[in-house]
């Protein structure tokens, strides 16, 4: 008789046990699909890059015997923005590193940007200088570049890899991977050398 009583009384903590667990797991699952159903209405536009500015300070080509690859010296100025369009959905930039491409290959080192938050409508502005110097082209892309400053136009990309997060009240999302292309492109303009054309829209893939 005792021993029936034990096995009752663990089966009712069994079932105890069972039903608080149960209740986690909805609250749990009622708990994420509130931020899913919150997350799909204020689904986030990606921020809008653009290219306000950028100065050819400095580009030097040199061809030696010593080197199997022409060198590269160059340095740039840039001015970079970014608005967010959202209404509700805030931004966090955790990590933004820029370089500068030609042909798909980096004439410039990677410069990180400060990091920060930006708000609904925000726009935040990053000037930068971007320079690399004793960099080995490949000759293939050197043939490319020269040929370009003969003809008096030059095409550089602005590259912007990093990583960000979503702001929605007081919930904040996991990582995710940024990348921006600006293109720049140059033409001389006369004494002054290249020049900067017009400021473009970047493309963004988040």
């Amino acid at each position: 008789m005792a021993e029936d009583c034990g096995n009752h009384e663990e089966e009712k903590r069994r079932q105890l046990y069972h039903r608080l667990f149960a209740g986690f797991l909805i609250l749990v699952a009622a708990v994420l699909l509130t931020v899913l159903i919150i997350w799909l209405a204020l689904r986030p536009t990606k921020p809008a890059f653009r290219l306000e500015d950028a100065s050819l300070l400095e580009l030097n080509l040199t061809f030696t015997p010593s080197t199997a690859s022409p060198i590269l010296s160059a340095v740039f100025q840039v001015t970079l923005s970014s608005r967010n369009h959202n209404d509700r959905v805030g931004v966090y930039y955790d990590r933004l590193d820029a370089f500068l491409l030609y042909d798909a290959q980096r004439v410039s080192v990677a410069t990180s940007l400060p990091a920060g938050y930006q708000g609904h409508g925000d726009v935040t502005v990053w000037s930068m200088y971007l320079s690399g110097g004793g960099i080995l082209l490949a000759p293939y892309i050197a043939d490319s570049l020269s040929q370009g400053e003969r003809a008096g136009f030059i095409l550089f990309h602005l590259r912007v890899d990093g990583r960000l997060r979503w702001k929605v009240g007081s919930w904040i999302s996991s990582h995710y991977h940024l990348r921006v292309s600006c293109p720049a492109l140059f033409a001389v303009d006369g004494d002054a050398g290249f020049r900067f054309q017009r400021n473009t829209e970047c493309s963004v893939d988040i």
